[in-house]
């Protein structure tokens, strides 16, 4: 298989929390995903253009985790425990959510995909399972570019009343757009 072509490449800085994501609460896993998305699809596309006419661009999404949202899994569990569950915590369990979001803001038609390898990349790498799976997502021919984003998020405390993250210990999340 020929090798991938990188188009285009961002970092959410570890540390810093991203913008707040309309539809997502109780976690900064899916508002970190969209945040390095838009980062690196305005790096090589501009602005967004949901509802623009035009050809559609045929970039598959795939996120790598090995951790997932820790944050939405304590809140769940949280919930559970008490007997109220707040509705919304459902949607955004499912990783395919925030994808979903990227996709319908940015005008993408290609494939979604989520994984989580067995080892977490580390600030500023994606997993290599996840390039592989590029490259096999690329030549099934279903997309012309895919989108790979890897965010991992800190170990959860066991009480939600116990802060979530240290500055050494934040969130992190890379995304590379790569062609074949």
């Amino acid at each position: 298989m020929n090798p991938l072509h990188t188009l285009a490449t961002a970092n959410w800085p570890p540390g810093e929390p991203p913008p707040p994501l309309p539809g997502f609460s109780a976690s900064d896993f899916n508002p970190l995903v969209a945040a390095v998305a838009d980062l690196c699809l305005t790096d090589h596309y501009g602005e967004p253009r949901p509802d623009s006419p035009g050809e559609p661009r045929r970039t598959a999404l795939l996120l790598a985790s090995a951790g997932g949202d820790r944050a939405t899994a304590l809140a769940i569990d949280t919930g559970a425990t008490r007997h109220r569950m707040p509705p919304l915590l459902f949607f955004q369990s499912n990783p395919n959510a925030v994808l979903g979001h990227i996709a319908a803001r940015w005008g993408l038609t290609g494939p979604v995909v989520a994984i989580s390898p067995a080892d977490a990349a580390a600030p500023g790498e994606v997993p290599p399972d996840a390039m592989e799976l590029a490259t096999l997502l690329l030549a099934d021919g279903d997309a012309d570019q895919v989108l790979v984003i890897s965010a991992e998020q800190p170990e959860q405390p066991d009480q939600p009343d116990q802060p979530a993250e240290q500055p050494d210990n934040a969130g992190h999340a890379t995304a590379v757009l790569v062609t074949a």
